[in-house]
């Protein structure tokens, strides 16, 4: 901490703007934590000395009860943050969401999931933009990036990673029948100077074109949609849209930051993959699990890793999706020891 304070004080501090901003994100996260344990250690202070005082007093058992409460939350809070040690867990964060097949319903579910997200990191203090937003026919999108920005934004995220699937009766079929609809979240932390990532200018393809839709007025009317399109050391190119910003530089700059971070996703599932081959162990592809099942009709959410389940499925849906981040991440942990 102290070497990122004297950077921060450093004069030359933004002759690089991107580099100033990594370093004061980093002392920001830094600061928050170190207030968070000063605060335990003032509300343990603090209880020690309502236990000394404090005989049969009603009062003072109450407030003591509640200082527990309190402290509770807390220890629970900085033990959440003491997992979330990774490499990229305290940056920012892309949700990636993309319908899969079964038109409408799957678009619709798809949209679903992306007001869940935005709710669920609003609550969290995240700020959220939609980055990109394709429409479905009908209903619904086809998919949307949905860009979270905030301490530990990608720790908490990634939980989300996999495949999720909707049981519910349609209210797009005239017979109210029950549906199955699937939609893919892809969780990819934002990265300015991973060693891992490298782009060769010349495997990159900009394109520009006029935005439509999502956007805002006015966002339409030049050509300030970037479509960029990689095909370097990667068995698919890579296509990444960004809209969201009237500026076509703006648009680009979000769009890299997005493609960096689909490249780190590859090569850190790279290295994942060689790990596992080394120990001689068989797991399934992370993309192709089913993580979570939300049956509406039956009111129940259940999170197949670690069968933790909820009937409250519509404060699910509205983004209250913290029992389930919460024990992914104690399973992940409890997992690899």
């Amino acid at each position: 901490m102290h070497d990122l304070e004297h950077q921060a004080a450093e004069p030359s501090l933004w002759d690089n703007p991107q580099q100033a901003q990594s370093i004061l994100q980093r002392l920001a996260r830094m600061q928050e934590e170190l207030k968070m344990w000063d605060s335990l250690a003032v509300d343990l202070a603090t209880l020690r000395d309502l236990l000394q005082l404090s005989a049969d007093d009603a009062d003072s058992l109450s407030q003591i009860e509640r200082e527990v409460n309190g402290l509770t939350k807390s220890v629970d809070q900085l033990e959440l943050s003491i997992l979330l040690g990774e490499k990229y867990d305290s940056t920012n964060a892309f949700i990636s969401i993309q319908s899969g097949a079964g038109g409408v319903e799957s678009q619709d579910w798809a949209q679903m999931l992306l007001r869940m997200y935005s709710r669920w990191g609003e609550s969290q203090g995240f700020r959220t933009t939609i980055v990109d937003m394709m429409d479905g026919e009908e209903a619904g999108i086809k998919s949307a990036t949905l860009e979270l920005r905030g301490p530990y934004a990608y720790g908490y995220a990634k939980a989300e990673a996999g495949i999720h699937r909707l049981v519910r009766l349609s209210p797009f079929d005239a017979n109210h029948r029950r549906h199955t609809s699937f939609a893919r979240v892809e969780v990819l932390p934002e990265v300015d100077d991973a060693a891992e990532v490298k782009i060769n200018p010349e495997d990159l393809r900009v394109d520009v074109y006029r935005a439509g839709g999502h956007g805002g007025q006015g966002v339409n009317t030049t050509d300030s949609a970037v479509r960029l399109v990689y095909r370097g050391g990667t068995p698919d190119e890579i296509i990444v849209t960004c809209q969201n910003e009237r500026s076509q530089l703006q648009n680009k700059e979000t769009a890299m930051n997005v493609l960096r971070a689909r490249l780190l996703e590859r090569e850190l599932a790279r290295q994942a993959a060689e790990r596992t081959k080394l120990k001689g162990e068989h797991r399934d592809a992370a993309w192709g699990n089913q993580i979570r099942s939300y049956v509406l009709d039956d009111r129940r959410v259940k999170d197949h890793r670690t069968n933790v389940e909820t009937s409250n499925t519509q404060a699910v849906l509205d983004g209250e999706i913290d029992l389930f981040i919460d024990a992914f991440l104690r399973w992940r942990t409890e997992g690899t020891e």
